[in-house]
């Protein structure tokens, strides 16, 4: 369980951080820093994935380096597809192809960690990909068509005013790192029950 939290919050503040750059500024250099924090995070998930499921004592970081740059090129087409394609069918293409290619991605790690495992087909990619690209998609979502604000009543003290905010774009950041956190608490337990 302490593996798959860790594994979700490296992916959400990743993913989170590369998509509220990306989103919320369109210039170069943002959108250079979000890469750069994409791939940071992903080679960091990909070496705590490693490190939990691999049956290899070693460490190789051809398969962790591979990993990562497959699942930050696979973000980075999910965001352009959406984006190209635009609108609600945008968002509904860009999540069927972000399921498809994290299945893919999953069942890659699996290959690359557990060379020697002998279940390597099974329903449970798919549902962990799923879960995380709904996740993906409620941020996309809210980021593109939610605009709201909810706040709380000026409470005034005496040295200050204080006020919460709780806005539609945090709502989405939570859920998504619930997501992602089911989705990888499903797949790091089957991965290590496979190994018994």
């Amino acid at each position: 369980m302490t593996a798959a939290l860790t594994i979700a919050v490296v992916e959400a503040l990743a993913v989170g951080l590369w998509f509220g750059l990306i989103v919320g500024s369109g210039t170069t250099t943002a959108a250079l820093l979000g890469l750069g924090i994409l791939l940071a995070g992903t080679f960091l998930r990909a070496g705590i994935v490693d490190s939990t499921v691999s049956d290899a004592r070693s460490a190789v970081f051809l398969r962790r380096g591979t990993t990562a740059l497959t699942l930050a090129a696979g973000w980075v087409v999910w965001l352009l597809i959406a984006e190209y394609v635009t609108g609600l069918t945008g968002l509904i293409v860009a999540t069927v192809f972000l399921t498809g290619l994290l299945t893919a991605q999953f069942c890659f790690e699996r290959r690359l960690f557990q060379p020697h495992s002998t279940n390597l087909s099974s329903f449970g990619p798919v549902i962990s990909a799923a879960l995380l690209a709904i996740g993906a998609a409620t941020l996309l979502a809210t980021a593109w068509f939610a605009d709201w604000t909810n706040g709380s009543p000026l409470v005034e003290l005496e040295i200050a005013s204080i006020v919460v905010l709780v806005e539609a774009v945090q709502v989405a950041a939570l859920a998504f790192v619930c997501c992602a956190f089911l989705a990888h608490q499903y797949r790091v337990q089957r991965l290590l029950e496979s190994e018994i």
